[in-house]
């Protein structure tokens, strides 16, 4: 990207957000702060109406607006791709306002851009995996908890747990939502339990906004992923497995915690990093008369007592 695309693009920045600091746009060009200042001279001496506040970032003026920009062939197309993963991935009230916010944006597209959109729109798609469970597509659980987020509304909510098998009902402070496993999950605060807890939107049974207000300051979202991050212990396991039989593990290594391989003539190892040793240990027996485990020890001693167990069941 040259500096004249950079600067149009730093433009477009700007008029994203109500404030922007030089370190988003340094980090999102990959430039020095000391070339964000350039720039940002640059569109002022163009008379651009920038506002500059130290300690905090740079805005425009109330009331100043680009004229209807042009979307790039590979820009339209990253927009039709997200309406696909939105469509899937989301639930109906998002999907609703993200195909009617794109009906506006192809309506100021060039001719050339449309017809592209068009011709391509049927040649991608998104599957989801059929053994996964899933929210229910009329729920509109998403469209509450981020407007709830934005406004600090506290949330009625009717859950189901699945580790105590009990069902509830709880007043929670939302503090933000991440997409992991194929589900979407919720961070919050539990005035029920007096602690922040996660929460599994496929187990929602009922949400509702109240009318009351919280005025805690809660952490981050980025904070509480960290942490969790952080406590996961993870476990190497490294593994030989017949070449012939590798293709056959699919997507599933990677769901086990898959990092490298390394492959000999007729055997290949593989490493993992797992959370769950007894998972694993389990995962292994489907495949444990074509591999062998090189480590850990423990990892050995739990395949062959759950391998006893099952001998025992078998008669």
């Amino acid at each position: 990207m040259n500096r004249i695309e950079r600067i149009s693009a730093i433009l477009i920045q700007l008029q994203s957000k109500k404030v922007v600091t030089a370190q988003e746009i340094a980090d999102r060009f990959e430039i020095s702060l000391r070339t964000v200042y350039r720039d940002m001279r640059a569109l002022e001496e163009t008379g651009v109406p920038i506002a500059a506040e130290a300690g905090t970032g740079y805005s425009i003026m109330e009331g100043y607006k680009l004229p209807p920009v042009h979307f790039s062939i590979n820009e339209a197309t990253a927009l039709l791709t997200a309406e696909k993963l939105i469509e899937k991935l989301t639930d109906t009230g998002i999907d609703k306002d993200y195909k009617s916010a794109l009906l506006k944006i192809k309506a100021i597209l060039r001719s050339t851009e449309k017809n592209y959109l068009e011709t391509i729109e049927d040649h991608i798609e998104v599957i989801k995996n059929r053994y996964v469970p899933e929210t229910s597509p009329d729920s509109d659980f998403l469209q509450k908890i981020i407007s709830a987020i934005s406004t600090k509304v506290v949330l009625d909510l009717d859950y189901y747990a699945t580790t105590s098998g009990e069902f509830s009902s709880r007043k929670i402070e939302p503090v933000g939502i991440f997409f992991l496993g194929n589900r979407w999950l919720l961070i919050a605060y539990c005035r029920l339990r007096s602690d922040y807890r996660n929460f599994r939107l496929d187990r929602f049974l009922k949400l509702s906004s109240t009318t009351e207000i919280y005025r805690t300051k809660h952490p981050s979202l980025k904070s509480f992923l960290d942490k969790m991050s952080a406590e996961e212990k993870l476990h190497k396991v490294v593994i030989e497995i017949e070449n012939d039989v590798v293709r056959y593990l699919g997507e599933q290594k990677f769901y086990n915690g898959y990092v490298d391989e390394k492959k000999g003539k007729t055997k290949t190892e593989m490493t993992f990093l797992t959370p769950s040793m007894e998972g694993f240990a389990r995962w292994y027996l489907m495949i444990g008369d074509h591999s062998s485990i090189i480590s850990p020890p423990e990892l050995k001693d739990r395949v062959r007592v759950i391998y006893k167990e099952i001998s025992k069941n078998i008669k």
